[in-house]
């Protein structure tokens, strides 16, 4: 195979600030993506006539596009050359961006939003690679600082945006808004991104179908057994241990035919290098942590305190700018040297004392002041993961293997937010019956403190009109209410306390780090 020289695709002056622009806008466009809907799914249902299970399809779909083609990218860009993969991705997705707008029913939309992410998922890990060996191999560093504020800021950005366009427009704006920066990105990506320089293409014969086959079939059914299992009552569903099923065989398969096949299409040998799997099982437990929170916090703040989704959004982003602050200066003290398993272990540390701050925080009134200083800990905590978790697990890696360990660890952050949100909205129910079945057995109604609750509010009830039985149901219903909300809240906290607990279990894990260059040199990295 003929290699690309490191130096052929490093850049300086202008073309590698607008090389850096165009892999940000890239990333940005894929990652706010994933969460700019969560906000408009309700005026979805309106306008479209759908049912709650039927728009939910509208994230699933995407999330299932995402993980298919993330682990697939280091193999189509060596088929069709990087510039060219990268460039059709973008049209790809500005494309069915466009068609997401214009859908008229459901299914439509559920459709262009699988294709809108089949090149959404291309362009994460592209850009990564792109903008990693723009720089030279001392400011690498940085440039995974760079990158990763576009991965870390994308998801709080979504909900604040995705709700001022709903509010003020309509649901299809949401859409609409990629259109122009994708043009851009497509301008810019023809005019600056280079190629590496490849060996020679697969014949169709030689292509690994039956491995991409088994690839969709394990993935997409992993991905709508998360997303659809607490809904659908886990495995009292048929569907869900059809497809549970399907995930365990295609997995066990997909392994087999990767480890046999001459022309795979994901290179699993690439994970005998111990750094990558530590740094994959390390982004696994990021995911969880970056997309667990940034969905219950919204769902808190907006179900228990009554804000609205605006509001909800807005609450994160002060944490947002604390970490795309932290990116650059972890990228120079990458550059000087500082052990990344150190920033890793006080990444971890820190994401406790957030869990343990909004623990101590939840009531059915907190305020802003209460969760800022958490979520500003939360913000400096994900500067101090993200960064060293991507460069350690490259850390040890050489040539094009460093295109395909970027990929892993891209899937399994976006496996690793799926996992986090299935586990946690199935935990929220779980917890939230259990807290209520505590909370009413204490509700005596025999103790002379509930009779003179139930009686005051009857009172009030029925100086607004209401007959005294009418009063006494709505008492009855205001107390229920008022349990409800206080079970659903001491879930939240449950969660947190749970989410503590196994960030703090993973500082060990970094004493199993063997020590590699902090300045990784993914000079043939492919994507």
């Amino acid at each position: 195979m003929v290699q690309t020289g490191e130096d052929d695709l490093v850049e300086y002056g202008y073309r590698r600030v607008l090389i850096t622009i165009t892999a940000i806008l890239c990333t940005l466009l894929e990652i706010v993506d994933t969460t700019i809907v969560n906000v408009a799914l309700t005026n979805m249902r309106g306008s479209l006539g759908a049912t709650l299970n039927d728009v939910a399809w509208v994230i699933t779909a995407y999330a299932i596009a995402n993980v298919i083609v993330i682990p697939m990218t280091s193999w189509l860009s060596q088929q069709f050359g990087r510039r060219n993969y990268f460039v059709t991705s973008i049209i790809i997705f500005t494309i069915a961006s466009f068609l997401c707008g214009n859908a008229d029913n459901i299914w439509e939309l559920v459709t262009f939003r699988f294709i809108q992410g089949l090149g959404g998922g291309a362009l994460l890990v592209t850009a990564q690679t792109i903008i990693t060996e723009s720089y030279p191999v001392a400011k690498r560093g940085m440039a995974q600082a760079i990158y990763g504020m576009g991965v870390i800021v994308g998801p709080t950005l979504g909900p604040p945006l995705g709700g001022y366009l709903v509010d003020n427009f309509s649901w299809p704006y949401i859409f609409y808004i990629n259109i122009p920066l994708g043009i851009i990105a497509t301008v810019l990506a023809l005019t600056f991104v280079k190629s590496p320089k490849y060996g020679e293409k697969l014949k169709s014969n030689q292509v690994d179908w039956l491995g991409i086959f088994l690839l969709t079939a394990f993935i997409g059914s992993l991905q709508y057994v998360l997303e659809h299992g607490q809904q659908d009552d886990w495995f009292n569903n048929k569907t869900i241990i059809l497809l549970s099923t399907i995930t365990v065989f295609g997995l066990v398969l997909f392994i087999w035919r990767e480890l046999t096949y001459k022309y795979p299409i994901v290179n699993l040998g690439v994970l005998k290098d111990g750094n990558l799997r530590i740094g994959t099982v390390m982004c696994f437990i990021l995911g969880f942590g970056l997309y667990g929170s940034t969905l219950i916090i919204p769902i808190y703040t907006q179900t228990i305190l009554g804000w609205t989704a605006t509001d909800a959004g807005l609450l994160l982003i002060p944490g947002s700018i604390t970490t795309a602050f932290m990116m650059p200066i972890v990228g120079k003290l990458l550059q000087r040297g500082v052990p990344q398993s150190y920033m890793v272990g006080l990444g971890f540390l820190i994401f406790f004392f957030f869990t343990y701050i909004m623990h101590n925080s939840m009531t059915p009134s907190t305020g802003v002041e209460h969760l800022y200083w958490g979520l500003i800990l939360r913000g400096i905590g994900l500067g101090l993961l993200f960064v060293p978790i991507t460069t350690l697990s490259l850390s040890t890696l050489k040539g094009k293997d460093i295109g395909e360990g970027a990929a892993f660890t891209g899937m399994m952050r976006q496996l690793g937010g799926s996992f986090g949100i299935a586990i946690i909205t199935t935990f929220i129910t779980r917890f939230s019956q259990e807290h209520r079945l505590n909370l009413v057995s204490h509700l005596d109604t025999t103790k002379i403190e509930v009779q003179e609750r139930v009686l005051m509010l009857q009172k009030g009830f029925m100086s607004k009109g209401f007959t005294a039985n009418e009063s006494l149901k709505k008492a009855y219903q205001v107390i229920d209410y008022s349990v409800m909300k206080q079970s659903a809240v001491l879930s939240y906290m449950d969660i947190f306390m749970y989410l503590g607990i196994m960030f703090l279990c993973c500082i060990p894990i970094i004493f199993l780090i063997k020590k590699g260059k902090n300045k990784i040199n993914p000079a043939d990295a492919m994507h």
